[in-house]
């Protein structure tokens, strides 16, 4: 296993134009606007699936566009939503945006989350009818829809991580409580790369271990392996510290891994641990006994002890028992997080009115959400279309702010993106 990475380019469905259309296009004062809505864009979703193991896909894919809407048409008729997209990825994948924001994290089979949002459908003539308006020849275009770039990020997923220096008997232990088949040898960074094995306890726990390849002092700033390792610990509910009976100085060991694991970008040291002294086949009951009393001295004391042989399978019983306890409580507690976040109320947010002005060297630029959002819908080659734009702006006082800059007839108003179109006072 590896930490497996993708990037990709997302684009949500821009949205379909509305249409100006009236009935009896002759008689305009006796006939009624008719032109319908724009559908919808269509969302682009990432779904976490067990069926799906890599993102291998993704290297071929590097881009993902979803269904745009339709536009409207005459007769009020509302032009078809483009359809959704849905991508599967593997489960335990992040999204991250390219400003390194993370978008989602899915964990769990079956989770959902809409990366890009599909354009809002343009408004037909029809939908501008009032008392005071009966013929409106304005129509909206349709919105955008969102795009961006995106790196996707497999971390791997277990129950339990076995952790320790280089030759702790991490693979050894791994290879003995389960059907994995690490290479096994007598020098450091003999695993390259994590390797993953299920645990059988007693007759219905099944337990996912991860053999995290050694750790050194300084792997959380790269150095030896590096940090990969740690991402890949991010992940796991328990933590399983192996420490070599042989060691020269236990307490160090013991203390060059914690150091790591709290200097990560996330600290790790908050993760349930069991700390476990390896290879006592060879060792009297006496000095095995010792370098308990000497561990017991500074890890918490709330962190279970045990001493163990992979070889001779002494104390694995014990160790399994109490893993599949604290995996078991981690997993109940998990569960109930994911409950109570499902009970909580939804809050909507409504668009910010907000907005700037800012003079130009020729002209002014008018930023802000909403009245972006509104010069998005305009289509700016019509003249209904842009003298509405004009009335929205004079009621959200953007035109009063104009013209207490000083803003004289002829001069270029841009809102937002120049790209979009300008007007003139």
């Amino acid at each position: 296993m590896f930490i497996d990475v993708a990037n990709v380019k997302v684009k949500a469905g821009d949205g379909g134009n509305g249409v100006v259309s009236f009935r009896h296009e002759i008689y305009v004062d006796k006939g009624g606007p008719d032109g319908g809505d724009g559908g919808n864009g269509g969302d682009v979703v990432f779904q976490a699936s067990r069926n799906q193991n890599t993102l291998a896909n993704f290297r071929f894919q590097k881009e993902i566009k979803a269904e745009p809407g339709k536009s409207g048409s005459k007769r009020r008729m509302h032009g078809k939503s483009g359809k959704r997209l849905v991508i599967q990825v593997p489960v335990g994948t992040s999204i991250v945006s390219s400003d390194d924001k993370l978008l989602a994290d899915l964990v769990n089979d079956g989770q959902e989350a809409i990366i890009a949002k599909g354009g809002s459908g343009g408004f037909g003539n029809a939908h501008f009818t009032s008392s005071t308006r009966q013929t409106p020849r304005i129509a909206e275009k349709g919105e955008k829809g969102e795009e961006m770039e995106v790196k996707l990020e497999l971390k791997m997923i277990a129950d339990v991580g076995l952790i320790g220096l280089p030759n702790a008997g991490k693979s050894t232990l791994l290879s003995v409580i389960s059907n994995a088949r690490p290479e096994i040898a007598n020098y450091p960074f003999t695993t390259l790369t994590p390797n993953l094995g299920v645990v059988d306890v007693g007759d219905q726990a099944s337990l996912l271990f991860a053999d995290i390849p050694g750790l050194i002092e300084g792997a959380s700033q790269g150095k030896g392996l590096g940090d990969d390792f740690l991402r890949h610990v991010e992940r796991t509910a328990v933590l399983v510290h192996l420490i070599d009976s042989y060691q020269d100085d236990i307490a160090t060991a013991y203390k060059t891994v914690q150091d790591e694991l709290k200097a990560y970008k996330v600290d790790l040291t908050d993760r349930p641990q069991l700390v476990v002294l390896t290879k006592i086949d060879g060792l009297d009951d006496e000095i095995t006994n010792d370098h308990k009393k000497i561990l017991k001295k500074i890890i918490p004391k709330s962190t279970p002890l045990f001493a163990i042989s992979a070889h001779t399978k002494d104390g694995l019983k014990e160790l399994l028992e109490a893993v599949n306890k604290v995996v078991t409580k981690q997993r109940a507690q998990k569960a109930a997080e994911i409950t109570e976040e499902d009970n909580l109320p939804v809050v909507t947010i409504s668009d910010d009115e907000s907005w700037q002005v800012t003079q130009l060297e020729k002209g002014f630029l008018v930023t802000g959400p909403k009245i972006e959002r509104f010069a998005n819908r305009t289509d700016f080659e019509s003249y209904h279309g842009t003298q509405r734009l004009r009335d929205i702006m004079r009621k959200m006082g953007v035109m009063h702010d104009l013209e207490r800059k000083k803003i004289y007839p002829g001069d270029k108003i841009v809102i937002g993106d120049p790209k979009i179109g300008t007007i003139e006072y």
